[in-house]
C-alpha cells in the first residue's frame, strides 16, 4: 500500500510550475500567448501530479492532516508578498520556495508586493467555475493577483513564460477574477534550482521531508473523486464480476482514462496495468477492469 501522501490519480497538469528564479529584466516582453491555457496544459499538470504521486485532498480535515504530517507547509507571506483571504494557507514546500523567490524578485522589479489569492483547495471547497482538472487539491498550485500596473504584468508574464519553457511550471492567465494560475512541478523545480547552484540546501530539505514521510504510517487513503451521480448516460455502467479484486466498467461516450480512474479512486497507471494497455485512447462501449483500491 502506498504511503498516505502518495494516493493516486493521474491528473492533468494545468497551470504553471512557478519556479522562482525569474530574471531576464532586459529581455523583450512578449505577449503571454502560452498563458492562455489549454486542455493539454491541464493534462500536463495532472500527469505531473501523478508522477509525484500526489493525493487529491477532498476535505478541510485532509488539508489539516497533511499539514500535521509536514507534507504541506504554511504560507504566511512576508515583506515581499501577502496571502489575501486564503482559507487554506498551505502548499507543497516547493511552492512556498517558489513564492518566496519570485516575490522577492517581483518586488525589486515592480516596487510592490505580490498578492497570493489561492493555494491548496480541497475538492469540496472548489469554486463553481473551477475546472474538474484543477490541481489545487494537490497543493502544487497557487493563484497570483494581476497587478493594475502594465509594467508589472509584463514582468511577471515574461518570467512565467521563461519558467514554463524550462518545464518547471504551467501557468494560465485567468480573467474572472483576473489572476495567474500557476502549477509548480516540484522535482523539475528542484533540479532547476540545483542547476543554478541552489541545489544543496533544497536537496537537504527534500531529504528531510522524505525521511519524515517514510516514518508516517498510512492511517487511511484519501478518495480521489466524489461519488459519481447515479443518473447520467455519460457515466460508466458498472458490471460486477465474480472477482472481489476487480470490477468491470463500460466506457461511456466522452469518458477518458483519467475521468474513469478518478471516479473509482484509482490511478490511471493502475487501470492501464489491470487492462495491459499503453494508450490513453478509449472507445465508447469498451470494457475496462478496475482494480480494487
Amino acid at each position: 500500500m502506498k504511503a498516505f501522501h502518495q494516493v493516486r490519480p493521474r491528473s492533468l497538469r494545468i497551470l504553471a510550475v512557478l519556479l522562482g528564479v525569474a530574471f531576464l529584466a532586459g529581455s523583450p516582453s512578449p505577449e503571454a500567448q502560452s498563458l492562455l491555457g489549454s486542455r493539454a496544459s491541464l493534462f500536463k499538470q495532472n500527469e505531473e501530479a501523478e508522477e509525484h504521486e500526489f493525493s487529491y485532498l477532498q476535505t478541510a480535515s485532509d488539508v489539516r492532516d497533511f499539514a500535521d504530517r509536514g507534507l504541506l507547509v504554511r504560507v504566511p507571506g512576508n515583506s515581499d508578498y501577502r496571502v489575501a483571504d486564503v482559507s487554506f494557507p498551505y502548499a507543497r514546500p516547493e511552492v512556498k520556495t517558489f513564492l518566496d523567490r519570485l516575490a522577492g524578485q517581483y518586488r525589486k522589479a515592480c516596487r510592490e508586493r505580490l498578492v497570493v489569492t489561492s493555494l491548496t483547495r480541497p475538492a469540496d471547497r472548489q469554486p463553481w467555475n473551477a475546472s474538474p482538472l484543477s490541481v489545487h487539491p494537490t497543493g502544487m498550485a497557487a493563484d497570483l493577483r494581476r497587478s493594475n500596473r502594465r509594467a508589472c504584468r509584463e514582468w511577471i508574464e515574461r518570467n512565467l513564460l521563461v519558467l514554463e519553457r524550462n518545464n518547471v511550471i504551467e501557468a494560465t492567465k485567468e480573467r474572472h477574477p483576473p489572476h495567474y494560475h500557476v502549477s509548480v512541478f516540484p522535482k523539475p523545480y528542484l533540479q532547476y534550482l540545483a542547476s543554478r547552484g541552489d541545489g544543496p540546501d533544497v536537496k537537504t530539505a527534500a531529504n528531510r521531508r522524505t525521511a519524515k514521510t517514510a516514518k508516517a504510517a498510512p492511517a487511511r487513503q484519501i478518495r480521489i473523486a466524489k461519488a459519481a451521480p447515479k443518473s447520467s448516460h455519460h457515466h460508466s455502467r458498472i458490471a460486477k464480476t465474480k472477482s472481489s479484486a476487480h470490477k468491470k466498467v463500460r466506457v461511456g461516450r466522452g469518458e477518458t482514462l483519467w475521468s474513469i480512474a478518478q471516479r473509482h479512486g484509482v490511478s490511471v497507471a493502475a487501470v492501464k496495468r489491470a487492462n495491459r494497455i499503453r494508450s490513453n485512447q478509449l472507445r465508447a462501449g469498451q470494457m475496462l477492469a478496475i482494480p480494487a483500491r
